[in-house]
């Protein structure tokens, strides 16, 4: 029952219903049992909860919470109506049957725990129920010994002498081998798409301060949410990662402000372009120079990538439960957001994002219109607000050191503080800079962006995480809900959109010895869970891959270093010589050798075809070209022809050239080897003094 709980399929007051239920069910008299009411309300309460949940179901209601939680009420009316030894196999069944279930809707840490119970608790329960049923079997009520005294069968029950704990302990330590076959089970066949058998789509849990409006009197509280949001993986890291990081994780943008509040005036979105998983945000990203960071962002809603600036491309990285379903596509949104498709699923989506650290970030100008957009203010917005924004600005007229004395003096004259009053004042925002002068990260974001736009100059509002927090027991840095931030982007001719972010620094809490404590056991909860989903949830084919071959390669090292100590030793010769005349036997008795296999060699002209086509896809690489490996040749080269590349044409002919040699036997001579090297060299000249083409959507 625990396990269908934490998967959160229940509502809160529906699962605190279920456990009080269960708990006074299994403490329930055994002299209610015997009463013929209470063992008549056993038999019909499951006909009338199936009539009220199909009833349920008519109305509306999800038909996979209807049955889960149909599962769950039927427990807990076994539980109260159970009469002896008879109920414990239904009893376990259904245990079972919720056990599977919650492996289903969602296999977490806490699901581990309610598993490894399982495990343990099974054997001794059927042992148990096996030995209660052969006594009350044996000895009926009424039934009486030799001496022709009544039989006390709960007497019996109780007895020590009949069940002991050390007999109790050894059937506990059969759920080992049960634990290690399934283990195996596990292993050998690994989970390949567990969201087929979902019956609706997910309900991921929402983030406050994402959503297409933001008000400024509710969007502090999410700043108290220690929930984890995103897992940063990086590729290296020092010997000594610092405790705390300042990045910034854009998520969305908004240009309108009314009504106390951020909107978007733009909504329409355009797909990214992409070759297989790999998405070019400003161009393909080269796996071999490109510095990258692995994200792994937990459910959310709306289904926003937050990215770190200077990101140029994105990589998803498929679950093992969407491995049957099709790769979700990435949309450019407004105000340069990038949204995903969400998925039937419950774990979130992965990926890594390519950063380009030497080629200075272009934007393209913005028109009139956009201008006017960036530059718009509420019909009633205060006039001293503006004024204060001249006065702040004097007597500087560079955009840029506007914004930075704006930015100063937010730092330097105001508190950063949650609970800030303003939010409840007809107009938040004056009240903030006139009155209160506290407030959280949306107040001074939005001052800062309202009081440029008073002076002419474009100013947006962006809304993202900032700041993560590293795990030394997982190596990642987990950014937290509690790190949502909100900052500005300003339009500086010509450099285009500037970061700034005008909120002072909160105060550092103080560290005590039981906080260090709480932090530590917070880690290793969190690195456990990690490894949980890394290596359990998302098992797959290619986990299954590597661990076979790391056994492989285990075994092989084994047998190599026991190898080595018998030809050091003499017992060794001893054991290696009787094998020695056998084998010297069993080829004299043969007559003659058969070619083996071994004998057989690569034709040298296939050989010589994939060393070149290797040089050709190094190029494409280069070119920000490079193919994806679940891509095949044929099909990444139509997929350069219809991106309409300059030399389109003569890597789908190098391409088909390959594959007629590899696989096809065609004729691969000495002359048509140099040819197809010369033009592959004609097409490196014919690009080096080009830049690599960009990919825009």
């Amino acid at each position: 029952m625990v396990s269908l709980v934490i998967t959160g399929e229940f509502s809160r007051t529906t699962a605190i219903v279920l456990l009080i239920a269960l708990v006074l069910a299994f403490f329930a008299p055994s002299h209610w049992q015997e009463n013929a009411v209470w063992r008549n309300a056993g038999t019909y309460a499951p006909v009338g909860l199936l009539a009220l949940q199909l009833v349920r179901w008519s109305q509306g209601v999800s038909p996979l919470t209807v049955a889960v939680e149909f599962a769950a009420s039927l427990q807990v009316i076994r539980v109260a109506s159970r009469r002896g030894a008879a109920h414990d196999q239904q009893l376990i069944t259904l245990s079972l049957l919720h056990l599977v279930a919650a492996t289903v809707l969602g296999a977490g840490l806490a699901y581990a725990l309610c598993f490894i119970g399982f495990v343990l608790v099974t054997p001794p329960a059927l042992m148990l129920s096996h030995l209660r049923r052969e006594v009350e079997g044996n000895y009926r009520q009424g039934a009486r010994d030799r001496t022709g005294l009544p039989v006390d069968v709960p007497r019996i029950l109780r007895s020590r002498r009949v069940i002991s704990r050390g007999f109790v302990a050894f059937v506990c330590a059969l759920s080992i081998p049960v634990f290690l076959f399934t283990a195996l089970l596990f292993i050998t066949f690994p989970r390949v798409g567990l969201s087929l058998l979902m019956l609706e789509p997910s309900r991921p849990t929402r983030m406050v301060g994402f959503s297409d409006q933001v008000d400024l009197g509710r969007i502090g509280a999410l700043h108290s949410d220690p929930t984890i949001a995103l897992r940063l993986t990086y590729a290296t890291l020092p010997s000594d990662p610092p405790e705390r990081i300042a990045i910034y994780l854009r998520g969305t943008a908004f240009d309108r402000y009314e009504n106390r509040g951020w909107k978007r005036t733009q909504t329409v979105r355009n797909t990214v372009e992409s070759l297989g998983n790999v998405f070019a945000l400003t161009r393909y990203p080269n796996s071999r120079t490109d510095p990258s960071l692995l994200i792994d962002l937990e459910p959310i809603d709306p289904p926003v990538l937050f990215l770190p600036e200077r990101t140029t491309g994105i990589e998803l990285i498929p679950l093992a439960t969407q491995a049957l379903n099709p790769q979700p596509a990435l949309q450019f949104g407004p105000e340069g957001e990038v949204r995903y498709a969400r998925l039937n699923d419950r774990r979130g989506i992965r990926y890594r994002v390519y950063l380009d650290t030497t080629t200075p970030t272009r934007f393209a100008p913005i028109s009139a219109d956009d201008r006017e957009r960036y530059l718009a203010l509420p019909p009633d917005f205060p006039g001293k607000i503006a004024d204060l924004a001249r006065a702040w600005a004097a007597p500087e007229s560079q955009p840029e050191r506007i914004a930075q004395r704006i930015q100063s003096r937010l730092r330097s004259d105001y508190v950063y503080d949650l609970n800030s009053p303003s939010g409840k004042a007809a107009n938040p925002l004056e009240h903030f800079l006139f009155a209160s002068k506290i407030g959280h990260c949306e107040f001074y974001s939005t001052a800062m962006a309202l009081m440029l736009r008073t002076l002419g100059i474009p100013t947006r509002n962006v809304t993202g995480f900032a700041g993560a927090s590293y795990n030394r027991f997982g190596k990642f840095y987990a950014v937290r809900q509690g790190d949502a931030h909100s900052w500005v982007e300003v339009w500086l001719e010509p450099s285009g959109w500037q970061r700034f972010d005008p909120t002072p620094s909160a105060p550092t809490p103080v560290i005590t010895p039981w906080s260090r404590w709480v932090n530590s056991m917070r880690d290793i909860v969190e690195a456990t869970s990690q490894r949980w989903n890394k290596h359990i949830e998302r098992y797959d084919l290619r986990q299954q891959m590597e661990l076979f071959s790391g056994l492989r390669r285990g075994a092989s090292n084994l047998r190599g270093t026991v190898q080595k100590s018998w030809v050091d030793s003499r017992l060794g010769w001893l054991l290696v010589l009787p094998i020695l005349v056998w084998a010297v036997h069993r080829l004299r008795r043969r007559k003659r050798t058969p070619v083996g296999r071994t004998a057989e060699r690569i034709d040298p002209r296939v050989e010589e075809i994939v060393r070149q086509y290797r040089e050709l896809e190094r190029h494409l690489e280069q070119l920000g070209l490079s193919r994806p490996q679940t891509t095949p040749p044929l099909a990444h080269a139509r997929t350069i022809v219809r991106l309409g590349h300059p030399a389109a044409a003569t890597i789908l002919e190098l391409t088909k050239t390959y594959l007629e040699v590899r696989f096809g036997g065609a004729a691969f001579d000495r002359a048509a080897a140099q040819d197809f090297s010369r033009r592959v060299a004609q097409l490196r000249r014919s690009t080096e003094s080009q830049h690599p083409p960009r990919a825009v959507a």
